[in-house]
C-alpha cells in the first residue's frame, strides 16, 4: 500500500511547478498531488489556479467533475464497486448493499478504523463478468455474496 506524505504547501508548490509545463496540466497536477498526499487538499486548488493562470472555479470544477479525486485521504485499502448499468443489472446493487452493511459505511466513506474506503466507480470494462469491483487496483469480476465477503475480509486485514 502506498504511504502518503502529510500535506505541506511547499511540497505542493514543488509538485505544481514540476508539472505545470505539461500540455493540459490541470489533470496531471491534480493526479500528482493525490499521488503524493493521498487526496487533493483544498488549499492546493488556489495554488494550482494561480500557477496555471486559471480561476479557482475552473480548477475546482475539474477536481469535482472526476470521481477519482478525493477531498480527504483514503483508508489503508480502497474498495471500488462498479455502479454502471451493466453491473447494476447483474446484481451490483445487492453487492453494494452487502458491502455497505459489512463495512458499516455508505459508498463514498471510510470505515472508522480507516482500514477501508468504499468508493463508486463507473465502469471497469468487465461488463461480461458483472458485477465487478476493484480492490487496491486489482479488478475482480463475477461478484456474489461470497466473493464480496472475501474482498472485504482481505481489505480489513
Amino acid at each position: 500500500m502506498p504511504v502518503y506524505e502529510p500535506w505541506d504547501s511547499k511540497r505542493g508548490a514543488e509538485i505544481i511547478a514540476e508539472n505545470s509545463h505539461i500540455e493540459g496540466p490541470t489533470l496531471v497536477i491534480l493526479h500528482a498531488l493525490q499521488e503524493a498526499f493521498g487526496y487533493v487538499p483544498e488549499a492546493a486548488i488556489p495554488m494550482v489556479a494561480e500557477a496555471l493562470n486559471l480561476s479557482r472555479a475552473e480548477v475546482h470544477g475539474t477536481f469535482t467533475f472526476y470521481h477519482d479525486f478525493r477531498h480527504k485521504p483514503a483508508g489503508k485499502h480502497v474498495l471500488k464497486l462498479c455502479r454502471a448499468e451493466a453491473c447494476q443489472a447483474a446484481g451490483g446493487d445487492k453487492v453494494a448493499a452487502r458491502a455497505e452493511a459489512k463495512l458499516g459505511v455508505k459508498i463514498g466513506n471510510t470505515t472508522a478504523d480507516e482500514r477501508v474506503t468504499l468508493e463508486p466507480i463507473y465502469c471497469l470494462g468487465l461488463c461480461a463478468t458483472a458485477p465487478s469491483a476493484m480492490l487496491d487496483g486489482r479488478v475482480v469480476g463475477m461478484l456474489d455474496e461470497a466473493r464480496i465477503d472475501a474482498l472485504i475480509a482481505e481489505a480489513q486485514r
